[in-house]
Parts: C-alpha cells; structure tokens; sequence
C-alpha cells in the first residue's frame, strides 16, 4: 500500500494470519526492500513458529530472489496472487480495506512518525479490542491480563 505525506512517498507491509485474522506486522517505511521482508518474517517465524505456506500479491519486495531463495531454504511454499486478482488474497484485502477506511482515509499525517505511531494503536485496537463478525464477533488476540497474586 502506498500513501504520501507531504508530497513523498511512503509504504505500508501489512501481515496477517489468515486463520485467526490478527495482524501479525504493520511496517510502515519511506521504502520497503526484500531485507525489510526477511526481516519481518524472522522475527514471526522465531516468535510464532513457520507456516507451510505464504500467501502474498505480486510485488517487487515478495517476488526479489532473495525472499523467495530464503523462503525456499526453510521449505515455506510461496502462493503468489494473479496480477488483477485481488480477490485470491481476500483476507489481506479485506483487511487492507479496513485500515484505510477506519484510519487512512481519516487522518491526515504530517509526519512519517506520527502515521507510524496512529497505525501502531489501529492495529493493537484491530487485534485486541475491536469484534470481528468472522470470528463470533471475538477479537483475534485478546489481551491476556495475568492478575497478581497476593502471598
């Protein structure tokens, strides 16, 4: 996704787990590389375990050779969109969908810090507070509140 703030140009890596629908990763940079992707990756793949497979669009950050040997090393199976087939990648759309109405469309930033920060709280509100029809109207990752014990 790719948006502007004061005429340049910034991107936005938007990961989620298409069974529960928590967004895992929002990066939000000036410039996303494939290293900004394998970075992303080993950071949920050491804390959330590896998938069998990613699902993901077309462009230049998840099809660059680096991602795709990397991917390959660890045996994940890379499922790659149709160029124009939004709707073989629903989840992430869907899910796109929603930040932009609730949030982008919304806001105006004045810096790249300020979005990252707004972008940031949408997300925890996303997975943490905000219902979702598709899961029996839960959210994705509740918060887990461990209560203190009194000795």
């Amino acid at each position: 996704m790719i948006l502007s703030i004061e005429g340049r140009a910034f991107r936005i890596l938007t990961i989620i787990d298409e069974y529960t629908r928590e967004c895992l990763a929002i990066l939000t940079q000036r410039r996303i590389t494939s290293h900004d992707v394998i970075d992303q990756l080993f950071y949920l793949f050491i804390f959330r375990g590896t998938p069998e497979h990613i699902r993901s669009d077309n462009g230049p950050e998840f099809t660059a050779k680096a991602v795709r040997s990397w991917l390959n090393d660890l045996g994940i199976t890379t499922l790659f969109i149709e160029p124009g087939s939004p709707w073989e990648n629903g989840y992430i759309e869907s899910f796109n969908g929603k930040l932009r109405d609730e949030l982008l469309d919304r806001e105006i930033f004045t810096t790249l810090t300020e979005a990252k920060i707004l972008i940031k709280q949408w997300r925890k509100e996303y997975n943490q507070v905000r219902p979702h029809s598709a899961l029996d109207y839960r959210v994705p990752a509740p918060e887990v509140i461990i209560p203190l014990t009194l000795t």
